[in-house]
């Protein structure tokens, strides 16, 4: 863009110049012309820092209504029964063990719901907001087979993944993940600044010669 602004400037340049005969018209278009790019400078970076605070605009209001459409979806998936929707998540491919530590309970826990036991009114809304997510998920970023995909790791770096996320209070992380338009790296910062101290290891994984995969110290 900037070199088609210069070129467009150049022109116009001749053009003055073949329209006024004087040496003085000629003289100023073309110090006009070798000022062209900084002004150019300023302004684009004038309009940068506008996109930038645009955009800082535009995610947070995403999140907020994307927590809103959240808290709405969770209201509604709670009016089905506990053992209906533990069932669902079943159907879906969590284990019992998953779901236990997402909602904040025990896996004994679940198992009586499942048998029809009463669970609080707190477990009920954490079960149907696992839902919930579940559901926009896979509605707004096109995953299929949601709960392997809660079992893939941000980054083959860590062991870290949307379930773990999730069972941190996390879920906007989770979300944040699922558009795929930002660095799994940068999520497991935010979540975690010591992550590669703390999942640095001294191994690694080789093929070794039968071509079975094996582990190796590094260096």
């Amino acid at each position: 863009m900037t070199d088609t602004l210069v070129r467009n400037a150049a022109v116009e340049s001749a053009l003055g110049t073949r329209a006024t005969a004087g040496d003085s018209t000629f003289t100023r278009n073309l110090t006009e012309t070798r000022l062209t790019p900084p002004r150019l400078t300023t302004e684009v970076g004038g309009i940068r820092s506008v996109a930038r605070a645009l955009h800082n605009d535009v995610d947070d209001l995403h999140k907020r209504t994307h927590e809103d459409e959240w808290r709405t979806a969770a209201a509604e998936r709670g009016r089905a029964s506990v053992m209906s929707m533990l069932t669902e998540l079943a159907d879906l491919g969590f284990a019992w063990r998953d779901i236990a530590r997402m909602v904040g309970v025990s896996v004994p826990a679940v198992q009586k719901w499942r048998k029809g036991e009463k669970a609080s009114g707190d477990s009920r809304i954490r079960i149907a907001s696992l839902l919930a997510a579940c559901d926009l998920i896979t509605s707004h970023y096109m995953v299929d087979e949601i709960a392997s995909w809660f079992e893939m790791p941000l980054s083959p770096s860590a062991p870290v993944t949307p379930i773990v996320l999730y069972a941190a209070n996390r879920a906007d992380l989770v979300f944040e993940f699922a558009t795929g338009h930002v660095d799994p790296e940068a999520l497991l910062s935010e979540f975690d600044p010591d992550w590669r101290e703390r999942y640095r290891s001294d191994f690694e994984v080789f093929e070794a010669g039968d071509g079975n995969r094996s582990i190796r110290m590094k260096g």
